[in-house]
């Protein structure tokens, strides 16, 4: 076990040496210059030349690169261009926002998707089964921020029991806390309860289809044995996996979730930086975001020896 994750995190540097390269080049060669932006409308060529020897843009790309990669190796991950403030403090600041989001949907996808899938496969063919196949074609094919807008509409302004955008910290209360975040987490957690669920649904009704499973229901075990007992845990290694998923790709759902219900987390922060040709923070973003989903595969790998004893690494 150990040599295998040495050899995981030695793959771990050399994916992210490359996802650097990569977010530098596609940065510097996209169209828009952020020293025009910094400028202003009424600004000289002059003065956006000016600029742009300030921050460095006309170096040479590969000093450019070796700056940035070697104050990335120090843990400085520089500064925006248009506040000044260092990345970290500024992705720090809207950290709490984004990671309370993602914990709850993450909380409500997994314990409704696994359950609905867990039920559907029992009762194949059944009211529950047909529910779940029209309940994940909907969540497939409408996006978040049509669900988003519908829950607003819906909930906050025509009923007026949640309200309508932004955060309160956890530190404010539990109940202020949760209530700004009902509704951006329903809205989120739509597509993954979705995905879950189909997956869940297909692994338990192979795992019941096996001899051993027919086996145990002729000596007389319960239903909940079945289920949760032997069904469920032959069939978790599909479900980590499409979980795993669901968590390194739930970024892209949190960066439109936090928009359309005006949470200030990183997604806003990432939206903002893009707009803005803020290449620091974008830069950040995608280094910590891919260092995450590197971890996050990692960990869903060895929790497959947790619940298969049958795999070793």
């Amino acid at each position: 076990m150990g040599a295998y994750i040495l050899h995981r995190l030695g793959w771990t540097v050399i994916v992210m040496v490359m996802v650097g390269i990569f977010v530098f080049l596609l940065l510097r060669l996209a169209p828009g210059d952020p020293a025009a932006i910094l400028a202003g409308d009424s600004a000289t060529q002059q003065m956006i030349e000016g600029i742009r020897e300030k921050l460095g843009f006309n170096d040479p790309l590969p000093v450019q690169f070796v700056h940035w990669a070697t104050g990335i190796l120090r843990g400085d991950f520089g500064a925006s261009i248009f506040t000044g403030r260092p990345v970290l403090e500024l992705i720090s600041q809207r950290l709490e926002p984004t990671i309370s989001l993602t914990t709850l949907t993450m909380i409500v996808s997994v314990t409704i998707g696994v359950s609905f899938g867990v039920c559907a496969a029992w009762q194949s063919g059944g009211l529950i089964d047909r529910f779940l196949s029209a309940f994940a074609t909907l969540g497939f094919s409408v996006p978040v921020f049509v669900v988003g807008y519908f829950l607003i509409y819906l909930f906050a302004i025509k009923a007026q029991w949640l309200p309508v955008q932004g955060y309160e910290s956890v530190g404010h209360g539990i109940g202020p806390w949760l209530l700004r975040l009902i509704l951006p987490t329903v809205a989120l957690s739509i597509p993954y309860i979705a995905f879950i669920a189909r997956i869940a649904r297909a692994s338990m009704l192979e795992v019941l289809s096996e001899d051993y499973m027919r086996t145990a229901a002729a000596k007389g075990a319960s239903s909940y044995s079945m289920l949760f007992h032997h069904a469920l845990k032959n069939a978790g290694v599909p479900i980590l996996t499409v979980i795993g998923l669901s968590f390194t790709s739930l970024i892209g759902g949190v960066v439109i979730t936090e928009t359309v219900f005006n949470i200030p987390g990183v997604g806003r922060l990432v939206v903002d930086a893009i707009n803005n040709r803020d290449y620091p923070i974008i830069q950040g973003m995608l280094i910590l975001i891919s260092g995450l989903y590197v971890i996050v595969n990692l960990l869903v790998d060895l929790a497959y020896t947790l619940v298969d004893p049958r795999i070793r690494y």
